[in-house]
């Protein structure tokens, strides 16, 4: 039995148990209360800025801690070293990452790009390929680049597209096709799809099967996203300063180890249902925020139910698979002369290996894996100790020195984690209006998350943002 119908099949005994909480909406300035629930990036800046606008705000959250999907290890290392087992990057263009590092007095640090690829068993410098003296040894590739290699093959399509927001019809019947079937109707070699899982797929956490075919021409379009040159930087000490500070911010206005179980609305507020040591009780409000993954909030029980199409999207969007893995060593081998680089992009189950303490002093550093899409889900099958055994010996193939330095890991399978379940959301086929749908409001209750923006920390802040002007504009 899955959760919602445990909820839906023990309501009278739950109900036996409630401790009545005194009505948040019968408290002072009663129309500027506002309930969040989800105390990541977006629902912190949602809270943040209504706050600041002078309304009453409580957010709820199921862990201890806040930053959601932001998490910074420090305790399992030594030497004072760190590493980002969550949301990692702070992109030269992300706006409110900035504004609010800014706001809050914390340095970005400027990325150290990815200087070496291993594909294929072979070790290739990402000068080396840039500068055309070598070549991907994959069929159907350009020299010169890296990423974008499926653009060759899609630009018919691109072509197509005189405004973005307003795409031909040809152009949005490509969303009933996959990656795969998009690229192979268009005559690219099975390498390119191929490469395409090591990089584009495995930046979405996706598998190239999964994605609509839609999302790979719009981004074709502009030649944009994630690529070989990515600034991505990091924020100097550790990722968690950032809901740290948002959490500071609002004090005592967050309430933790309160997950939500139950969310009551209509036209006047809503009042939602959550555990606090050991029973449940309520809060009610004019207003609610919902900022939390949408494969938790399928778990909620909700009445009404929200709209059909909002319900569809809830229960249907896709999440990706991912497992960071941080791997101290006690020599920073990788600095070495000879060594393929200190960012590497591969296809090994790893996909990505790369050195998180490059900003941490030495001589022990962390080399940090993000593997995701298929090669999570296996790694996700195995045991600790075997998932630890396979990121050494992926390790070693790029690097065969590594096993005598070996001390010690850590692992995030952030598909085991009970309040997100998945890596990210990604746009699965038949999903192109499903983030524009997410965004909706119905009624009281304001949607806020990565889901209904882009995947990153950024789109999370700017879905908070989003939502509080909504809010304010009520």
């Amino acid at each position: 039995m899955d959760r919602r119908s445990f909820l839906q099949t023990t309501g009278a005994a739950l109900a036996a148990s409630i401790v009545p909480r005194t009505s948040f909406a019968m408290q002072s300035t009663e129309k500027t209360r506002v309930l969040v629930v989800g105390a990541g990036l977006a629902g912190l800046a949602a809270a943040y800025e209504l706050d600041k606008a002078g309304y009453g705000v409580t957010v709820l959250e199921a862990r201890s801690r806040p930053g959601g999907r932001v998490r910074t290890y420090r305790d399992p290392f030594a030497d004072g070293l760190y590493a980002e087992m969550g949301a990692e990057y702070v992109d030269a263009t992300d706006e409110y990452d900035h504004l609010y590092c800014k706001e809050f007095g914390l340095k970005v640090l400027t990325a150290k790009l990815y200087d070496g690829i291993f594909v294929r068993g072979r070790k290739i410098a990402m000068k080396a390929l840039k500068d055309g003296t070598a070549t991907l040894p994959f069929e159907g590739t350009k020299k010169g680049q890296l990423f974008g290699q499926e653009n060759e093959y899609i630009k018919r399509l691109t072509a197509m597209v005189k405004d973005r927001e307003s795409p031909p019809p040809e152009i949005q019947k490509l969303d009933n096709l996959s990656v795969v079937e998009l690229l192979l109707e268009e005559g690219a070699p099975r390498d390119i799809i191929s490469l395409y899982t090591y990089l584009n797929a495995t930046e979405s956490t996706a598998r190239p099967h999964e994605m609509s075919a839609y999302g790979l021409v719009m981004s074709g379009v502009h030649e944009g996203g994630f690529n070989e040159d990515v600034d991505e930087g990091r924020i100097f000490g550790g990722n968690d300063q950032l809901p740290k500070a948002f959490a500071r911010a609002l004090s005592d206005k967050i309430l933790y180890r309160r997950p939500v179980r139950k969310i009551v609305h209509d036209a006047n507020g809503a009042e939602v249902w959550f555990e606090e040591g050991g029973s449940l009780q309520s809060m009610r409000a004019p207003k609610l925020v919902l900022a939390l993954p949408f494969k938790v909030l399928r778990d909620v029980e909700l009445s009404p139910s929200f709209s059909p199409e909002k319900t569809k999207v809830i229960d249907s969007l896709c999440y990706g698979q991912v497992m960071k893995v941080a791997m101290q060593f006690k020599k920073r081998f990788w600095d070495e002369p000879g060594s393929i680089g200190q960012r590497v992009f591969t296809d090994t189950m790893l996909r990505r290996i790369y050195h998180m303490s490059i900003d941490q002093p030495g001589p022990r550093g962390i080399l940090m894996s993000f593997t995701s899409g298929a090669d999570a889900e296996k790694l996700g099958f195995l045991s600790e100790d075997s998932r630890l055994e396979t990121a050494l010996a992926e390790v070693t193939r790029a690097w065969p020195e590594a096993p005598k330095f070996w001390e010690s890991a850590a692992i995030k399978y952030w598909n085991e984690d009970p309040w997100v379940r998945g890596s990210y959301s990604f746009l699965g086929v038949g999903q192109k209006e499903f983030r524009a749908i997410a965004r909706r409001p119905e009624g009281v209750v304001h949607f806020a998350g990565e889901h209904t923006a882009t995947a990153s920390m950024n789109g999370a802040i700017a879905s908070g943002v989003r939502v509080a002007k909504e809010i304010q504009g009520t």
